[in-house]
């Protein structure tokens, strides 16, 4: 027990200090302090200089809301309890498996380390996307997953900010499938994820951005704010109740698995779901509603 109290103790006060390090700028490639304040700035402002919906306010609405959602799931929940339940999970599990005569490093079915560096981070990129795709499926497809998910999809007025605003129980559901799929492929450093996640949260960004963008061919392959309207739209055909145009960083899943659905522009569709006038307007009741549901 005295080991996952120090793991416990350990997680707090490493991600204390490096949140610290990043404010002071004493971290320079993986600082995701500056790296997300630099990157919604350059989204917000191609927003302003490009809008889609030019009568959407530059402060639309919930923005302040959405604002603070960024940086409590970017960095409060880590602090709270994110970083210290994932590396307290983590050692449970690799005691388990050594309980049981398994070592992590014996699930791996692909070593990553005897692959060239830019195909070792696209196929790692490629396999995080494609997982992650199906996790918001299940989001979508049950409804104890759905109360929680509803947060993300009260929204109303899209732009840059609402990429994050997300329950905090999400990051638990998408870490953990995660965790399963880096102990299978594994092989990369803390380097390769750094990159990965801010190209993640670059698209993430312009996908739910009030920009003006058309990606040409590649909206096949990239995921693009045309395509993720639709995702949030409140009104679907009774075959695709359950939600459409899934990918995060990826539209491609969408089109190969045909859950894809972009009927025309969709440049002025209502957004949010079913019921969503009831839903709280507040971060601490919207956090509350699945507990209670």
């Amino acid at each position: 027990m005295s080991k996952y109290i120090e793991i416990i103790r350990d997680s707090y006060i490493g991600y204390w200090n490096y949140i610290k390090q990043s404010i002071a700028f004493e971290i320079h490639w993986d600082n995701y302090f500056y790296g997300l304040l630099f990157i919604s700035l350059l989204v917000w402002c191609l927003e302003i200089w490009f809008p889609w919906r030019k009568y959407q306010p530059i402060f639309r609405k919930d923005f302040w809301l959405d604002f603070f959602y960024m940086f409590f799931n970017f960095f409060l929940l880590n602090l709270i309890v994110l970083i210290a339940l994932s590396n307290t999970v983590s050692q449970l599990f690799m005691d388990g498996l050594h309980s049981l005569g398994y070592s992590f490093e014996s699930l791996r079915i692909i070593d990553l380390d005897s692959f060239p560096y830019v195909l070792r981070i696209l196929l790692f990129f490629v396999v995080i996307d494609f997982v992650q795709w199906g996790t918001h499926i299940l989001l979508h497809r049950y409804s104890f997953l759905w109360n929680f998910h509803k947060v993300h999809h009260s929204v109303k007025e899209m732009g840059f900010a609402a990429h994050l605003r997300y329950h905090w129980m999400e990051p638990v559901l998408y870490n953990s499938v995660k965790y399963i799929t880096v102990a299978i492929i594994g092989g990369f450093s803390v380097k390769d994820v750094a990159f990965v996640h801010f190209f993640n949260i670059v698209i993430g960004h312009l996908n739910h951005a009030n920009i003006n963008l058309d990606y040409g061919v590649f909206k096949y392959i990239f995921n693009n704010p045309k395509m993720h309207i639709w995702h949030h739209a409140k009104e679907l055909p009774d075959d695709k109740k359950n939600g459409v145009n899934f990918g995060i960083t990826l539209s491609i899943w969408d089109f190969i698995f045909k859950t894809n659905y972009i009927p025309h522009s969709g440049k002025d569709i209502v957004l949010g779901f079913e019921g969503d006038e009831k839903f709280p307007k507040n971060f601490v009741d919207q956090g509350l509603y699945p507990l209670k549901k």
